[in-house]
């Protein structure tokens, strides 16, 4: 019932917007530009923001409000369901009716806007966005991140020292001798991302171009049974499976649940989890290390969001959006609200965050230090981590004689199967 209400309420905007768009007038379509209203002094005036996380859409029309105070422009915040944000998007600019700033959540998506964005790499914070973090399209950069987020081992310190999962040698080591305490070394859990979505992102992410390599798997040229990044993840998963109970029987709350109560050294979370964490008043330290995955010492660290200037806009009005963008990556204002309000790690260096917890501050140093490798995920094949590849990491993990090097070869039959 919930997908037919969401269905019927998609179709709905989708008619409303075609509506809009019939009445809209077509005449201004020979520029390429969009006419905005009775003048260029009148855009100027007025901007208009359209973004996907529902969850800051109040604390960012107060946001715009104190914009307008200290401006007189105003700022107009869309409201979206944020479920089919990225298709109602596509409606509006298609029909001439899209907002001065949107979001976009990665490269894929960027590319289906090229036409529609602006280029931002000579703004006054581009050069402050973390190493790595911004969000380009031949080479210019076209999004500004909301802020990161990271994922790794999340380990107790009273357990687990650095220097015991640095490699493939010592994490092994470190499993079998966290089990004979009976104590659970690492803790996945059955939810597709907790189980393989977020932790199959390694042995892509350290190709030296994953773009290419995943558009060559898609292809077929290359396998993942034959790369060696993931022949060497294929034992990762065979060590885990040995040492470690099965996350098939465990929820995310049992996994968070287990760590906080002592009885896992380490779970592979991200620093999302320490809202959780916080709940349960762990009285021991906490932080996030590298899965280490050939011997990296850096931790997987991306974006989920980014801003977005429409440069279909007439010249005043991608300057008002540009004007605001740079505001709030620069102001006092600004800054407090994407810290304390929205509650964002920052990804501009230039940004300070006081008080985070442990793993966001973990996340923010590798960050601003460069130490990271990317979410190569964000470029698999739609839905391919619920459908294809949490089959596969099930019946691994049900089977006790299938070897990691099979369940590398599964992986690549939920590929073929993803994209053909």
């Amino acid at each position: 019932m919930k997908f037919q209400k969401r269905t019927w309420s998609s179709l709905f905007i989708i008619a409303l917007l075609l509506l809009l768009s019939a009445c809209s007038g077509s005449d201004e379509g020979s520029t390429g530009k969009e006419n905005n209203g009775d003048s260029d002094e009148a855009s100027t005036q007025k901007i208009t923001i359209f973004q996907s996380k529902v969850e800051i859409s109040d604390q960012l029309e107060a946001l715009a409000k104190e914009y307008t105070t200290e401006t007189g422009v105003e700022v107009e915040v869309w409201g979206t369901t944020g479920d089919d944000y990225f298709e109602q998007l596509q409606i509006r600019l298609n029909s001439d009716q899209g907002p001065s700033i949107f979001s976009l959540q990665n490269v894929t998506e960027a590319e289906k806007m090229k036409s529609y964005v602006a280029d931002l790499s000579s703004e006054e914070y581009a050069k402050d966005i973390a190493p790595g973090m911004e969000l380009k399209v031949d080479d210019q950069i076209v999004g500004v991140p909301y802020g990161v987020e990271g994922f790794g081992l999340v380990y107790n310190k009273d357990l687990v020292k650095p220097e015991d999962v640095a490699d493939y040698k010592s994490f092994v080591s470190t499993l079998e001798k966290l089990k004979a305490e009976d104590i659970t070394g690492l803790g996945l859990s059955k939810e597709a991302y907790f189980l393989i979505g977020h932790i199959s992102n390694y042995p892509f992410s350290l190709q030296s171009d994953h773009y290419e390599f995943i558009d060559n798997l898609t292809s077929g040229d290359v396998t993942m049974a034959k790369t060696k990044e993931f022949q060497e993840f294929g034992k990762f998963m065979e060590a885990i499976k040995a040492n470690t109970p099965s996350p098939l029987d465990v929820t995310y709350d049992k996994e968070v649940g287990d760590f906080a109560a002592g009885k896992s050294a380490m779970i592979h979370q991200g620093n999302w989890a320490y809202g959780m964490l916080a709940d349960f008043d762990v009285d021991f330290e906490v932080g996030m290390l590298p899965f280490p995955l050939n011997g990296t010492d850096k931790l997987a660290v991306g974006v989920g969001n980014n801003w977005a200037v429409n440069g279909k806009k007439d010249e005043a009005e991608t300057k008002a959006a540009k004007d605001f963008l740079n505001w709030m990556f620069t102001s006092e204002t600004g800054h407090r609200y994407i810290v304390e309000e929205f509650g964002f790690v920052p990804a501009l260096t230039t940004i300070e965050a006081n008080d985070l917890d442990p793993l966001s501050q973990d996340v923010l140093n590798a960050s601003n230090s460069g130490q990271t490798i990317p979410w190569a995920q964000n470029y698999y094949p739609a839905n391919i981590v619920p459908n294809d590849f949490a089959p596969k990491a099930e019946e691994f993990f049900l089977s006790k004689d299938m070897t990691g090097e099979e369940f590398i070869e599964n992986l690549d039959d939920a590929w073929k199967n993803a994209v053909k």
